[in-house]
């Protein structure tokens, strides 16, 4: 589907570094933050093959290594800059490229200009702006929750406008790795009652500004496409308040939601993957990219999922008849686990298959389990404002206390259900929430989660006559035929997000809600731009035509999400791509699932020390070895020279070898430079005993070079040349 945010990132960096290199040997110097960037999308295998001697951390102690130059790519942090500085005051390499993920301080570039150190070894320095993590092709996250609480939370106003402006840095490179200069248009709710409201029309304009002052330092941006103009739409979690509680099922967002996934540098899934009679193994599998059964089905309905998976397994096993169980079937999810049991010889698939058929199982036994048949059909009521007959719901309070007297259904969601219901009242006195969390046997604290939704637009409480009028919806509400299967019926709610993506995708999405930082001169310019969209895609191809063109010239629609986003509307974005012919990237910084959300939001009325802000913690500070001259220790002096093998015996290369005869070709091919800078006449630092033996003739002379050996060598020492030992002795430790 048209471009990958991951290749993109994929292709600065190794690009960047190749451009560096251009062939000669480097060493790569990373710190923790940078290195977590790069592992994200590149190899280090790839990394290797430009020409890179090493990986080194520069937090850690390292080799001085001051005859190879050197490409830093950091992350711009006081205590990272510190290490630097360190580094060229122990001239630790020869030359140093400066890379840095996101741009750096003023007060810390000034720091290295004013450093006659750093500038003697400088060779190099730029900045890259890739300060965010692709996950998916096209999703980008910042893996910052706490993005959340600085936002909404009333008492880190003060942090705010940093953090929007770190924001704004980050969309913008995003932009630049695409080659975009889009429009950009934020959300402005209608007549707002919470403090956050403005937030979008801010960061629209900080990320405005970012992107002016880069294309005006930059003249060749944007590079020149044939696609129209980009979008960029900003908006925040207060847009929608519903997806993040509503029960999803398609695979990705029911597993998440149900499912204990663990989310770091990398979505983890412990499960077991082989089965059978005593052969069982469990084992943490990696769920992304690179998986390519989790890519294809994590958008479908879990109903759709299930039979793609059976359908696939069986195909494989008509395809390969010598592997199947003459007894069993391929028509249940556990005859076919059992039947995987038995392909050791496809270990790789069948890990995959039964990843994946175990998720699956396990996410329709709770479905069965936590009765979420009957909790959906009532959140989908909630959440949509029309039952499944598309009509105003009736009894919809019978129905919810019925489901909260439930024992089957966890606690969890049954105050999903309150909170669902609270919005779709708009506001309920403060005794009926409390007889509800009653009702439901939770604790009369989650009270506060109810009412610290108004912190984010939300309406929970109101008085007996509350004279505020009726909310008006973003949109108006769908109006379709009743679903022909049960399984779709439960999923008739669509995020807003979707809903906002066709409208500015056929170029009528409403400019009151969703205006301009700049307004176009032409208001049909968005309307042109989706017809054009439209030919392209009907366009018919012809043998001059590139295959890709198509691909190429699809209109880019970036869409960050303040404040966390759901995999509902990540599916979304991928399905109205499909559908429009649109490329839409969704960035925001982190996803969310149910429980996070009601975490975050039961937090924003705890006192803010309790929250362990990372821009609350004390600074990192750079390690003091790094700053220590530890000078090699004194050599004793060399013993004299004996006979080969006894006490005085040398052991370098050539000993025991009858005199005259050529010395074999020595292990490193690098000269040996830095022994000569030792060298010293008392044999203090370093000594005969660093330099390999002098041939003797006969008689007791050197003996002279054969050109004709010496070329021969010298070939036999090329081809012995390692990618990874190919520099130098071992070097001091500091």
């Amino acid at each position: 589907m048209g471009a990958s945010v991951i290749q993109e990132q994929r292709d600065l960096i190794v690009n960047t570094i190749k451009n560096i290199t251009r062939g000669d040997w480097k060493v790569l110097v990373v710190d923790e933050a940078a290195k977590k960037i790069i592992d994200n999308v590149v190899k280090e295998d790839d990394i290797l093959n430009e020409n890179i001697a090493n990986i080194e951390r520069i937090e850690e102690r390292r080799d001085m290594n001051p005859e190879m130059d050197a490409i830093y790519i950091l992350s711009p942090q006081p205590h990272i800059v510190d290490c630097l500085m360190a580094d060229f005051e122990r001239r630790r390499y020869k030359k140093s490229f400066l890379v840095w993920t996101a741009l750096l301080d003023p007060q810390m570039r000034r720091r290295i200009d004013s450093s006659n150190q750093a500038q003697q070894q400088l060779a190099g320095f730029e900045t890259l702006s890739i300060d965010y993590f692709p996950r998916e092709s096209h999703l980008i996250t910042f893996r910052d929750p706490w993005s959340f609480p600085i936002l909404f939370h009333p008492d880190c106003n003060g942090y705010v406008r940093d953090h929007m402006q770190l924001l704004a840095q980050k969309i913008t490179g995003i932009c630049v790795s695409l080659g975009e200069y889009p429009k950009v248009r934020y959300y402005r709710p209608r007549n707002p009652t919470h403090e956050a409201s403005v937030l979008c029309s801010h960061l629209a304009r900080f990320v405005q500004e970012e992107l002016d002052a880069y294309a005006q330092w930059n003249k060749d941006f944007p590079p020149p496409a044939a696609r129209p103009q980009g979008v960029l739409l900003i908006t925040d979690r207060s847009m929608d308040l519903v997806a993040p509680l509503i029960h999803e099922f398609t695979y990705q967002a029911m597993a998440h939601d149900l499912l204990p996934i663990k989310e770091g540098d990398k979505v983890l899934y412990k499960t077991v993957v082989t089965e059978g009679d005593g052969d069982q193994q469990e084992k943490e599998m990696e769920i992304g990219e690179k998986d390519r059964i989790w890519v294809e089905n994590r958008h479908r309905h879990m109903k759709d999922t299930i039979e793609k998976l059976m359908s696939d397994f069986k195909k494989f096993i008509d395809d390969n008849p010598h592997f199947a169980n003459s007894e069993g079937d391929a028509t249940s999810l556990n005859a076919i686990k059992d039947m995987l049991a038995g392909l050791p010889q496809f270990q790789e698939m069948k890990e995959a298959y039964s990843l994946h058929l175990n998720m699956a199982q396990e996410c329709m036994n709770i479905f069965q389990r936590n009765k979420l048949p009957d909790i959906a059909s009532v959140e989908q009521s909630l959440g949509t404002g029309l039952d499944e007959d598309f009509r105003k719901p009736k009894n919809l309070a019978d129905q919810l206390v019925r489901l909260l007297d439930d024992e089957d259904i966890p606690q969890s969601d049954r105050l999903r259900l309150i909170l669902l219901y609270i919005m779709y009242r708009e506001g309920v006195i403060m005794d009926d929430v409390q007889r509800l969390l009653a009702h439901a046997s939770l604790p009369p604290q989650d009270v506060e989660v109810a009412t610290n939704l108004e912190l984010l637009g939300a309406r929970t409480t109101k008085t007996l006559k509350d004279p505020k009028p009726a909310t008006q919806p973003l949109f108006p509400r769908k109006t379709a035929p009743t679903a022909d299967d049960e399984e779709y019926a439960l999923s008739r709610f669509e995020p807003t997000l979707q809903t906002v993506l066709e409208e500015i995708s056929k170029g009528t999405l409403d400019q009151t809600l969703f205006p301009y930082t700049k307004p176009p001169l032409d208001n049909s310019e968005d309307l042109a731009a989706a017809q054009q969209q439209t030919s392209l895609r009907s366009a018919k191809p012809t043998w001059a035509r590139n295959r890709n063109a198509a691909a190429e010239n699809k209109q880019r629609i970036i869409v960050l999400m303040a404040g966390g986003a759901t995999y509902s509307e990540a599916r979304a974005c991928y399905d109205v791509s499909t559908a429009q012919g649109k490329d839409i990237f969704l960035a925001t910084s982190h996803m969310v699932t149910p429980s996070m959300f009601i975490r975050q939001v039961s937090d924003l009325s705890a006192p803010r020390k309790q929250l362990n802000l990372p821009i609350e913690r004390p600074p990192q500070k750079a390690p003091e070895y790094l700053f220590l001259r530890n000078d090699p220790k004194p050599q004793p002096p060399p013993q004299p020279m004996g006979m080969p093998g006894g006490p005085g015996a040398r052991r370098g290369p050539g000993m025991g070898l009858p005199a005259g005869a050529p010395l074999p070709p020595p292990q490193s091919p690098a000269p040996p430079t830095a022994g000569m800078a030792n060298l010293s006449v008392n044999g203090q630092n370093g000594g005969a005993e660093d330099w390999p033996a002098p041939v003797l003739d006969k008689k007791g002379k050197l003996e002279k070079k054969d050109k004709h050996k010496e070329d021969k060598k010298d070939k036999h020492k090329d081809g012995e040349k390692k990618k990874r030992g190919f520099f130098g002795s071992k070097k001091d430790k500091s």
